[in-house]
């Protein structure tokens, strides 16, 4: 029987992290992946040492949303992140070169188990999880391997994001993950329960991306900003 002492070196990886806040959804196109960015960005301008990993290896967008480009690891016993706009930045298209990544099934939970045993954080206050989408494989063993992990969820006022969303957070609730809070991304009318942060639907956000001064100045990153106390983030 072959060991890997993998899970024993993410462990160490992750000692310096104080909380790590993995954001999830279970629908394409809730704004997953923007929140995630702009909560790094906020928690950064607020002199909070931080970092955030893209492991969305189906999709990863997070280099897009910041604008990010010429970035790379340095080696250095492991990988040492590139810092943009104050954040630790990791992502799986450093090495895929912008392409799909032809991994399924146990080899993306591998390769995704190789990254998180491989990055050196170091020192940090919090550490920004972009999950993959939906409760599979991959997102299981990245809860299982950062097992500091709170997540932040994020739904939109749809029906089915947010039955969906209520199958999902039980299943993690049954698995004892700590739920930070619900984030509801385009909101308009009334709040759907247990939500904790709304986020206005802004025709201006589409225009921001790429900008991380722009985003800054969207409503989006506004309400955000507004419900970092709320999520026990101020």
């Amino acid at each position: 029987m072959k060991l890997d002492p993998r899970p024993s070196v993410i462990e160490e990886r992750l000692k310096g992290v104080k909380r790590i806040i993995a954001v999830t959804g279970w629908k394409g196109g809730i704004g997953k992946s923007v929140t995630a960015c702009t909560l790094a960005l906020l928690l950064a301008k607020k002199g909070y040492r931080t970092g955030l990993f893209d492991l969305d290896f189906a999709g990863a967008s997070d280099h897009i949303i910041l604008g990010a480009k010429g970035l790379f690891p340095k080696e250095e016993k492991g990988l040492e992140p590139p810092v943009y706009e104050g954040i630790k930045f990791m992502s799986v298209v450093f090495f895929s070169e912008n392409r799909a990544v032809p991994l399924r099934g146990a080899d993306v939970s591998d390769a995704i188990i190789e990254m998180l045993a491989i990055t050196q954080w170091g020192e940090l206050d919090f550490l920004v999880l972009d999950m993959p989408p939906g409760i599979n494989d991959a997102a299981l063993d990245i809860m299982r391997f950062a097992r500091k992990a709170e997540v932040l969820a994020v739904t939109t006022p749809s029906i089915i994001a947010r039955d969906v969303l209520e199958r999902s957070l039980a299943l993690y609730r049954s698995l004892a993950t700590p739920v930070l809070g619900i984030v509801e991304n385009m909101a308009r009318g009334a709040a759907a329960g247990g939500v904790c942060a709304r986020l206005r639907f802004d025709p201006a956000l589409e225009a921001a991306l790429g900008r991380p001064a722009a985003l800054a100045k969207t409503a989006f990153s506004r309400d955000l900003a507004a419900a970092l106390k709320k999520l026990g983030l101020d």
